[in-house]
C-alpha cells in the first residue's frame, strides 16, 4: 500500500521505532520486570536501571534484568513470566508521546509504519488501545524477522511491500540503533530527544533532531510547519 502523498513532502514513507519513539512504556515496562524478578525470588531492581535495558527486545531486556548470566531455560521461564504479566498491564500507565498524536494525523496522506523490537502482538495490543493503529500500514516487531533492529531486514520488508524508494524513506527513532537500521538501510533518519535512548543518538549522528513529534511535519513538509527542527546536515 503506497500513500498518494503530497506532491510537497520530502518523503513518501515514515517508519516509526515504537518505545521511546510513539509511545512512552517505561513504567509499565519496568513494572513487569519487576513482577518477574520476585515471582522468581529475586530482588526488585531500580526503574532507571531497567529503563537502560530497553531497546533490543524483551528477550535481552529479560537476559539483562536477571543480572548474570543466565541459562537458556531460565531466559525462557522469565520471559514467559515477564510477557504473560505484561500483556494484562501493558496499558496500565502507556501513553503516546506529547505531539505523536497531533503528528499521526497530519502525517495521514503518507505511508506510516512501525519498526520496533518489541514483540509484535503486544505492539498492536498498545497502539489499538491508544487508538491510533489505523494510522499504520503495517506493524512489524522483533518477532516478525530472524534479525532484529539494527538489522535493516525489516525496512528492506517495508520498501519492498509499499515500493517506495530509499531516498522517499525516513525512520524515525530514539536510540542509535534506529539510526543504525536507517543507515544500514540506506534511508534518511530522524532521531527523537525525549525517548528511552536519547543519549545515545548522539554517537549514532541522526541526519535530523527532533525534540516532539510535531517537530518532524518541518521535515516532511519544509513550507509548512511552524515547530523548530534542528537539521544535522
Amino acid at each position: 500500500m503506497v500513500s498518494n502523498a503530497p506532491v510537497s513532502s520530502n518523503y513518501d514513507l515514515i517508519i516509526f521505532d515504537l518505545d521511546g519513539t510513539l509511545i512512552d512504556s517505561r513504567l509499565d515496562l519496568a513494572n513487569s520486570v519487576n513482577y518477574t524478578r520476585s515471582y522468581l525470588g529475586l530482588p526488585v531492581l531500580e526503574n532507571e536501571l531497567i529503563y537502560s535495558y530497553v531497546g533490543d527486545g524483551a528477550s535481552m531486556l529479560i537476559r539483562r534484568a536477571l543480572g548474570r548470566e543466565p541459562s537458556d531455560t531460565e531466559i525462557k521461564q522469565a520471559l514467559e513470566i515477564f510477557l504473560h504479566y505484561y500483556k494484562q498491564h501493558l496499558l496500565d500507565h502507556t501513553v503516546l508521546y506529547p505531539g505523536v498524536r497531533e503528528a499521526l494525523d497530519r502525517l495521514d496522506s503518507l505511508t506510516l509504519t512501525v519498526l520496533t523490537n518489541k514483540p509484535v502482538d503486544p505492539s498492536n495490543a498498545i497502539l489499538k488501545g491508544l487508538g491510533v493503529q489505523e494510522k499504520f500500514a503495517a506493524v512489524y516487531g522483533g518477532n516478525s524477522f530472524e534479525q532484529k533492529k539494527p538489522d535493516p531486514v525489516g525496512i528492506h520488508r517495508i520498501l519492498q511491500d509499499t515500493g517506495v524508494s530509499r531516498d522517499r524513506a525516513l525512520m524515525v527513532g530514539d536510540s542509535r540503533i534506529d539510526i543504525q537500521t536507517g543507515r544500514n538501510a540506506g534511508i534518511a533518519t530522524c532521531g527523537v530527544t525525549y525517548g528511552l535512548a536519547s543519549d545515545t543518538l548522539q554517537q549514532a549522528q541522526p541526519d535530523f533532531l527532533i525534540g516532539n513529534m510535531r517537530e518532524l511535519l518541518r521535515i516532511v513538509y519544509p513550507s509548512d510547519a511552524p515547530s523548530h527542527v534542528e537539521p544535522l546536515i
